[in-house]
């Protein structure tokens, strides 16, 4: 089975759109000689003895042991963007970046291509104190490699080739535990990259820097089915395992498959994880099934968002398990969404009393009365930063994969997917029906206004996620659309062919699958039903979140709130629509009932600068 992405699958929606715009305009506001400049003053390249304008600090200042390490993202989102669009302008800046960081590389030697000094490498091998060379060196080479394979620069692969002789030259001369004990400290993607250049390459030395990057205490440990996760570091070990999946893939060696599905199950099965999607606390992992002593103002590192999404991947395309595309969904509206790129929704009239644009959110706080602390578009770059500018470069990826005739629909966003199926072109055409009956979206958009039965047969929100997926091709087709039912589901779905019932399934988390001949213009629709449901901590069952559909709610407080209720009273009726609509389109917005005082509640990912509280006590009363 392969993932439908890059220009297989053009986006339509408009949130993910305009999220995607953000991005490709805030990779073109940084200048490429801000980018580069710590990778020149390492190349001894800078000469101007005073600070360039609008230098960028943080993680980024040439004070910091990480310095340089955003370039590598940067070139990472610019190569995927670059796939999905063809976007010429910011091809042109990425590719005279790669050649500035060859000059870089030539200065240096001719293999050395780093922003930080060789000189850290050795105090690593020395055993003495210092940050994590190799995750700053890993984001130079991901952003090298992924500038080839999505961008087709071949002088960012010679770069990354060369500057791997380094790595071969410099492991050569240490015992198996003296790379164990190198390989302690944070390495990030290194092992991923030696495969992926493997892969690219086939050089024997590629499969030699694999052997000698198996981080053997964590992989071990996860074969003889030990916990090597507890209270450690999540986001050191994710890439690592990240770099198993990639290993069994280019090798077929199943040893590294064991290791990254016992690393699912320990991380993931076994641990359980806030209704967000995320699990971490202060950047490590909590005990299993034990959040709610885990509740503070560091949870949910956007990083290992974004790597464990990476992680799901793996694991459904080689299971075809539909939990890891719930998981990929919740994690996408709660964690990438709910944490970069936060846009004011201004009214008439009303001026914000704070600022209208939120960009990264290193954490996402659970402690009650919290807010979200943004990032600075150039004071910060820390390593959110950078996962920021990849997560956001790639909405067109995770959902449509093909396995032959096989076609999955795993996630719900307005799009098109190119397929080829035996010679066939076919194109599906996923549209959401806001069942509104308008397309008036402000005041300020087109005036027109058609009478239909659709805006008075909806009175009401209709708690619907209403999909049509058209079929387009030039040939009837054999295919079989697999469509997944997710979790969140209230009601039995309802699957049509052509107007027509086809089946309805209240089977949560699986798959529905239309086996048929395709004929030109086929249209598919799918009905799935949604509502308030409840997800309580895993240590704590009176301890919950609000969700609708597929997002979480937060309620409006500065300090936490119990909830009560009657004993024979369903939790999940607390919550009723307020403001449901506005123009042509239904809100998700919601207030309690009952409470007093009350309280009103907005999807986390458009909580921008407000205290909020995502999880509260309940109280039955009688």
């Amino acid at each position: 089975m392969h993932e439908l992405y890059g220009k297989q699958v053009r986006l339509a929606d408009g949130m993910m759109l305009r999220r995607e715009t953000d991005n490709r305009s805030y990779l073109m506001e940084l200048t490429s000689n801000n980018l580069l400049h710590n990778y020149e003053l390492e190349a001894t390249l800078v000469t101007e003895p005073y600070l360039p304008e609008n230098m960028h600090g943080g993680w980024e200042s040439p004070t910091c042991q990480l310095r340089g390490h955003f370039l590598g993202h940067w070139l990472s989102a610019a190569a995927m963007r670059i796939y999905e669009t063809d976007d010429a302008e910011l091809k042109a800046k990425a590719d005279a970046i790669v050649k500035r960081l060859k000059t870089c590389q030539e200065a240096n030697g001719g293999g050395w291509a780093a922003s930080i000094p060789e000189k850290y490498l050795f105090r690593i091998a020395n055993g003495k104190p210092i940050w994590a060379p190799q995750y700053a060196i890993h984001k130079t080479f991901m952003g090298l490699v992924d500038m080839y394979r999505f961008a087709g620069n071949e002088l960012a692969l010679t770069i990354a080739d060369d500057f791997a002789d380094w790595f071969v030259n410099w492991t050569d001369k240490f015992t198996r535990d003296q790379l164990d004990d190198i390989l302690d400290f944070e390495t990030g993607g290194m092992l991923e990259i030696w495969v992926n250049l493997y892969e690219i390459t086939g050089k024997e030395k590629y499969l030699t820097l694999m052997a000698r990057y198996y981080r053997g205490r964590l992989f071990d440990s996860l074969l003889k089915g030990e916990d090597p996760l507890t209270n450690m570091h999540a986001n050191t070990t994710i890439p690592e395992v990240i770099g198993a999946c990639e290993a069994y893939e280019a090798t077929g060696d199943k040893k590294y498959r064991d290791i990254a599905e016992a690393y699912w199950n320990q991380a993931v099965t076994e641990r359980g994880m806030y209704a967000t999607g995320g699990q971490t606390n202060g950047e490590i992992w909590g005990p299993k099934m034990s959040l709610s002593n885990r509740m503070g103002l560091k949870t949910q590192e956007h990083c290992t968002v974004y790597n464990m999404i990476r992680l799901a991947d793996y694991m459904f395309r080689w299971t075809k398990d539909p939990a890891y595309a719930d998981y990929i969904e919740r994690n996408i509206y709660n964690g990438v969404m709910a944490q970069t790129y936060w846009h004011y929704e201004g009214t008439n009239g009303y001026a914000p009393t704070t600022p209208t644009e939120g960009l990264i959110a290193y954490f996402l706080p659970m402690r009650a009365g919290a807010y979200k602390g943004w990032g600075s578009k150039t004071n910060d770059f820390f390593c959110c930063h950078g996962s920021m500018v990849q997560a956001n470069a790639t909405f067109n990826r995770y959902m449509y994969y093909q396995d032959d005739k096989d076609i999955y629909v795993n996630q719900y966003w307005d799009s098109d997917a190119y397929i080829d199926i035996n010679g066939t072109n076919v194109t599906l055409s996923q549209r959401r029906d806001p069942l509104t009956g308008s397309f008036h979206l402000s005041s300020t958009s087109s005036g027109k206004h058609t009478i239909n039965r659709t805006a008075a047969e909806y009175a009401h929100n209709p708690d619907t996620h209403m999909i049509y997926l058209h079929i387009q091709t030039d040939n009837p087709v054999d295919m079989n659309l697999n469509i997944r039912i997710p979790w969140w589901i209230t009601e039995a779905c309802e699957i049509k062919v052509n107007d027509e019932l086809y089946t309805t399934t209240e089977e949560k988390t699986s798959y529905v699958t239309v086996s048929r001949t395709f004929e030109n213009d086929d249209i598919v629709s799918i009905r799935l039903k949604k509502g308030i449901t409840i997800y309580p901590l895993p240590d704590d069952e009176d301890m919950v979140a609000f969700m609708y559909g597929p997002e979480v709610l937060c309620g409006l407080c500065d300090e936490e709130r119990t909830l009560y209720f009657e004993g024979d009273e369903k939790p999940e009726n607390m919550l009723i629509h307020e403001n449901e609509r506005e123009w042509g389109f239904w809100r998700s917005q919601f207030r309690t009932k009952g409470q007093d005082p009350g309280m009103r509640f907005l999807p986390l990912n458009q909580i921008g600068y407000e205290k909020y509280c995502v999880y509260f006590p309940l109280k039955y009363v009688d």
